[in-house]
């Protein structure tokens, strides 16, 4: 018997039949609405890339980093296929259309997106997010090459290299990730020049009470440090080997109560300064080591963290480098240059990278749970691959949830 073909809803336009799976739950159609309205940016005519759409579009990006814009959206509305039966047909807009939409889109959008969806997903239940009471997170930054444009050198500038200059602009960018999950949440992205310290200023902002923030030497400074500690958030972080640390009480655990000053001039007059408690300690018979590692917190007291175990745990930090890789290598792929040709677009596209990585490590998060397992057993690369595979499989609805269609 001849199947009927599937028709759609009377006054359902064929973009709002657009569904993303992983990406739309993570990033509900219900939010990019608002968003887009707070923002000023949604679509008043019926474009064949309306707002809604492109928001999704700039998520798929990441997903996709090897193909052609225009196949990104074909990916993009493959379900709809689905709905128009064999005689049925979507009209793709060319580079230049995409282009467009992109453009009138803008990056604040995507960016208030961003900063309002991703966040910490871990629940107590979370193997490896909790040391004690605190809930562990860490601080890092990398870059990113982005294509070789005049707007894009003049606005991030380039990385020196041993001969000359590297072939591509940078942007950099710092992130908090919470250690158990991966998430990388109140990332920042600027030009290559700015400092990570600069950069972290705003990403610290995250920080809030019942967090244990690690960080490397790289970050530590006088201020810096109030602005974190000022959070609420309990801090770990590495210092420099030079670093003035003078003893004031030593407690039986080896660490010692000292003192951080925001000047010398402060320093000699004792004024100004902040107590901090200081752990150092050494790695005999383990490779590549460093003589000594110092460690200062503001966990002042050895019984609520005594130094072996934040000597221990000081090595979580390195989880973030574990995230940053699966940003720079298994989502965007090895060498792999963005996208986008201006300096709005550029940033457009990294908080959707962002937004992506988000909904991949939520999957994953859940995924642990329901498993009783630590996420870091799961596969990132494997559940990239499910995703991008289930995306263009994927059955559309309208976000009214109107189940209606056959």
């Amino acid at each position: 018997m001849a199947r009927t073909a599937a028709q759609l809803v009377g006054g359902t336009r064929i973009t709002d039949l657009v569904s993303l799976g992983v990406l739309m739950k993570a990033v509900p159609r219900t939010v990019v609405d608002r968003v887009l309205g707070e923002t000023g940016k949604a679509s008043v005519r019926q474009r064949a890339l309306p707002a809604h759409v492109v928001v999704y579009y700039v998520l798929c990006l990441s997903l996709f980093m090897h193909v052609s814009c225009q196949e990104v959206l074909r990916c993009l509305f493959e379900g709809v296929h689905l709905l128009l039966g064999p005689g049925g047909r979507v009209d793709l807009a060319g580079d230049s259309g995409i282009s467009q939409a992109r453009s009138r889109l803008g990056e604040e959008p995507v960016r208030r997106l961003h900063d309002e969806i991703v966040g910490p997903v871990a629940v107590r239940e979370t193997c490896g997010a909790w040391y004690r009471q605190w809930h562990l997170v860490s601080l890092d930054g990398s870059t990113l090459d982005v294509p070789d444009t005049e707007d894009n050198l003049e606005a991030f500038g380039r990385p020196p290299a041993s001969r000359g200059c590297a072939a591509f602009p940078q942007v950099r960018f710092v992130s908090l990730v919470e250690c158990g999950t991966h998430v990388l949440f109140g990332s920042r992205v600027g030009p290559y020049r700015e400092a990570e310290v600069t950069l972290a200023e705003t990403v610290l902002l995250r920080l809030r009470k019942g967090m244990l923030c690690l960080a490397d030497r790289g970050f530590f400074g006088f201020a810096l440090w109030g602005k974190a500690s000022a959070t609420g958030a309990a801090l770990l972080w590495r210092v420099k080997k030079n670093l003035r640390l003078p003893c004031l009480q030593r407690f039986e655990d080896g660490s010692y109560l000292s003192k951080i000053y925001p000047s010398e001039k402060d320093r000699r007059h004792d004024t100004g300064g902040v107590v901090v408690r200081a752990i150092e300690y050494r790695l005999p018979g383990v490779a590549d080591t460093e003589p000594l590692y110092r460690l200062v917190t503001t966990i002042l007291s050895p019984d609520n963290a005594p130094a072996s175990e934040l000597a221990a745990l000081y090595q979580q930090r390195w989880e973030i480098e574990t995230a940053l890789d699966e940003i720079k290598t298994h989502l965007r792929g090895a060498k792999i240059v963005l996208r986008s040709k201006t300096p709005a677009l550029v940033r457009q596209e990294f908080y959707g990278f962002m937004m992506t990585h988000f909904a991949i490590r939520g999957l994953m998060h859940e995924a642990a749970l329901k498993a009783s397992v630590d996420p870091d057993r799961l596969s990132f690369v494997h559940t990239v691959r499910v995703v991008r595979r289930k995306l263009t499989t994927q059955f559309a609805f309208p976000p009214s949830g109107d189940e209606s269609l056959p």
